[in-house]
């Protein structure tokens, strides 16, 4: 392991801001101090940057195994880290999905030879896989994800004993996607009704409609009153939704939390007609007013984090008519980028990115040691220029599938340096291959 000097950078940390020199050292932050005299293997002149705690994503789909002409973890692991991302936590919808615990496996075996960035998986339920989501180590995943909607393969989780026993019996946090199963049937029924298979995407949000939301959230909440358990909700996307959750307690105290989606803090239902499939995701982008009403609640601290959902699918793919284009799409190189601008507009502090994209996921997960700039700490750092302007296009998309929903779309604010585990992976616009990331590790 390298050392490396950090010289004369803007430290955003802990709802603060002060200039400082950074000392790092075998993979750790050895010291945080005013001025920093010594010898090291790299000096970074951080003079008119900001440091950030490295961003650390709850919820990213990479696609690996069975969809990898979507994405892989190397791929889409060296997008994030050119984006500030320096964790990512995967979701279990690969083929096949992740039921066993060989399978969960698997994807460590994965990630421990080709991420550039951190990595934990989470571990799938269905209804009849209970007994493999027990045998879930709690030191070492960082949670069990649940359908409580429409998903993939085997993963939709809609028979109530067995939510009864996930929500009554598991060993560690529960993290769920909410909507209405028979909510979105009957709607989309309706619609196809109404205009046959020629259904427009501007319905999206209509058919995922805020109902369907907000009855799956509810019923998860209640579930977790009911149980004690330790619920995570993913992606709120309505206004509505956003009351179920409490700002009244320090995270750390919370067993019902949530987390907010960069696209539905960013895009709302006015962008269907320029955007199309591009912004069609589960749940739906909706309304102006949820839009509104979602980063309130970032702001408030009912909403306890923001992650991206990356989920990758070719431009092929997400050209289909309305029916057949699948949902999602590629995000983490984009999301801190996107959040400095919203903070270049006035709608949310340095300080409060930092603690909703770092500081709140490593307390929310009880991350071992990470998400915070601290003595003692794991180097995940991320230098930013908030004065260097650039435009997304086709040339500096990093994503395997070679799109994004911001193509066009000009940042104020670049990532000048990102460090992972003590490693320079991103520097001046160019990856730093070399030391993979390390496995997430949990105090719980």
């Amino acid at each position: 392991m390298s050392s490396i000097l950090i010289k004369s950078a803007t430290v955003v940390n802990e709802n603060q801001q002060f200039v400082a020199d950074i000392l790092v050292k075998d993979g750790f932050i050895e010291r945080i101090d005013k001025q920093i005299d010594t010898t090291a293997d790299k000096v970074i002149n951080a003079e008119g940057l900001h440091l950030f705690p490295g961003c650390i994503d709850d919820q990213v789909h990479f696609r690996e195994p069975g969809l990898t002409h979507k994405a892989k973890i190397y791929t889409e692991s060296r997008a994030a880290v050119a984006g500030g991302i320096t964790s990512f936590m995967e979701m279990p919808n690969t083929v096949p999905n992740t039921l066993t615990q060989e399978l969960l496996q698997d994807k460590y075996d994965i990630a421990v030879r080709t991420s550039l960035a951190n990595y934990s998986f989470f571990m799938g339920a269905s209804n009849d896989n209970i007994d493999e989501v027990l045998r879930t180590d709690t030191a070492n995943v960082c949670g069990i994800k649940v359908f409580m909607g429409s998903s993939t393969g085997n993963m939709l989780v809609d028979n109530p004993g067995t939510l009864e026993r996930i929500f009554s019996q598991s060993p560690m946090l529960v993290a769920t996607h909410c909507e209405d199963e028979a909510t979105i049937k009957s709607n989309l029924e309706h619609y196809k009704q109404l205009l046959g298979e020629n259904i427009p995407v501007r319905l999206h949000p209509k058919i995922r409609s805020a109902e369907a939301c907000y009855i799956s959230s509810s019923m998860a909440v209640d579930l977790a009153k009911k149980h004690n358990t330790r619920l995570h909700i993913l992606h709120i996307s309505t206004e509505k939704e956003t009351y179920l959750f409490d700002n009244s307690i320090p995270l750390k105290d919370k067993r019902i939390t949530a987390e907010a989606c960069i696209h539905h803090l960013w895009f709302s239902d006015k962008d269907y007609e320029t955007k199309g499939n591009l912004i069609k995701w589960n749940p739906a982008v909706k309304t102006e007013h949820d839009r509104a009403g979602i980063l309130k609640a970032v702001l408030n601290g009912r909403i306890d984090v923001i992650a991206t959902d990356h989920a990758p699918h070719t431009i092929e793919e997400k050209s289909l008519p309305y029916l057949q284009a699948p949902s999602g799409g590629p995000l983490v190189q984009h999301a801190l980028p996107a959040m400095l601008e919203l903070y270049h507009q006035g709608k949310i502090t340095l300080e409060q990115i930092a603690e909703k994209m770092a500081h709140n996921v490593a307390i929310c997960f009880q991350v071992e040691k990470r998400g915070f700039i601290r003595e003692g700490y794991y180097a995940d750092l991320v230098l930013a220029d908030l004065n260097a302007p650039w435009k997304v296009n086709k040339d500096n998309i990093l994503y395997q599938c070679k799109w994004s929903p911001f193509e066009g779309t000009t940042f104020q604010s670049k990532i000048a340096y990102t460090i992972v585990s003590g490693n320079v992976v991103w520097a001046n616009g160019s990856l730093v291959e070399g030391e993979a990331g390390k496995r997430l590790s949990f105090i719980r």
